[in-house]
């Protein structure tokens, strides 16, 4: 229940030998209580799942890997030197996980 000054929660409050309802505001509710039924439902969070596997968010490209010569690879970019000079492309082989640069 609510209060109708205010809007907050009523309180149970033991008055004597009865149980009424107040607020913080002032307000009490002189009706008895004791009938009344209090319940909480209290909802079960739904739990994390946790995910082993390597997700891969790099582009797939066609490259041959100079380890085991598999023609696909994924590949980034990455800025290693200077500002003024083009960045450096690194590529990791499909099959055998193998990292390699290329300069061009």
């Amino acid at each position: 229940m609510f209060c109708p000054k205010c809007g907050s929660i009523l309180i149970p409050k033991n008055d004597g030998n009865k149980k009424i309802l107040h607020c913080k505001c002032g307000y009490t509710n002189s009706e008895d209580i004791k009938d009344m039924k209090f319940t909480e439902v209290v909802k079960k969070k739904k739990e994390i799942e946790v995910v082993d596997k390597e997700i891969e968010t790099n582009p797939l490209t066609e490259a041959e890997c100079p380890k085991c010569h598999n023609k696909k690879a994924r590949y980034w970019t990455q800025q290693t030197r200077a500002g003024d000079e083009p960045e450096t492309k690194f590529y990791k082989c499909e099959k055998c996980k193998h990292v390699w640069r290329d300069y061009s």
